[in-house]
């Protein structure tokens, strides 16, 4: 394995109250009290945020939010800051998710301006890129990810960059079943990185994490982490049960 420090997020976008959503973060934190070496975070809805993340307090689970605004504070009914996000106890946030960008209208720029005020309230961004089936199907994967990659961080520097973590999720493989082969993982990942190397230089290159998101299960995992530029897994349905999720946060290393 690399010498990149695993992350493993959990993403339960609109589910659970705030009484289930403590439940089984509690639950959680004594399935994968024995985990070290990986970071672990989930993400909560956001009226969960704050008790989530005083249960989880010292404990080796950090939280994110799902989504964020790119202004500190204002008239934008509905909306949260960057700095709301790190008082209710957040070290991470997830950015441009391809439901947001399907369903909310979700664009390379707003990612881009999501970033900045992110990274500049001290939040860790996990920017979300992939494809479409039809963009895939012709063979326009490396064109869509090259944009959504070089627009979304337009203005980032290298320093910052150390605030990013890229999670690639083919759009085809969320909540579908499918997953992405693990060489069709990799191919993507190498894709990513090599991108990140000629913006940037080697040494962030060989930092930054790129996490693979679409389907993961705990059936997939540890073929999924044994890819070289594979560095953790952004996790949606598998994330909301402790059984299916404490499985996955215990990948095991092949090879």
């Amino acid at each position: 394995m690399s010498s990149r420090t695993p992350l493993i997020a959990g993403n339960w976008k609109m589910y659970k109250t705030v009484p289930e959503a403590l439940e089984t973060a509690e639950q959680l934190k004594e399935a994968v009290i024995d985990i070290s070496g990986r970071e672990i975070v989930i993400s909560p809805p956001y009226v969960c945020l704050f008790p989530v993340a005083v249960a989880l307090k010292g404990s080796n689970i950090v939280v994110a939010g799902q989504n964020v605004f790119w202004e500190d504070e204002g008239a934008y009914t509905g909306e949260v800051s960057p700095g709301m996000l790190k008082s209710a106890g957040c070290a991470y946030t997830i950015i441009g998710h391809s439901e947001r960008r399907q369903y909310f209208g979700e664009t390379n720029e707003t990612v881009n301006k999501k970033i900045k005020m992110s990274i500049a309230a001290g939040l860790t961004c996990i920017v979300c890129i992939g494809e479409l089936l039809e963009e895939r199907e012709t063979g326009r994967t490396f064109a869509v990810l090259e944009t959504q990659l070089s627009e979304g961080l337009d203005g980032i520097s290298a320093p910052q960059m150390a605030a990013v973590v890229i999670a690639y999720e083919p759009v085809w493989a969320i909540g579908t079943g499918k997953t992405a082969t693990t060489a069709q993982a990799e191919e993507a990942h190498r894709f990513i990185r090599s991108r990140i190397e000629h913006a940037y230089g080697s040494e962030v290159s060989g930092t930054t994490r790129i996490l693979y998101g679409g389907s993961v299960k705990p059936d997939n995992i540890d073929q999924l982490m044994a890819e070289e530029d594979v560095d953790g897994v952004l996790v949606g349905g598998a994330s909301l049960k402790v059984e299916s999720f404490s499985r996955i946060v215990h990948f095991v290393v092949l090879g």
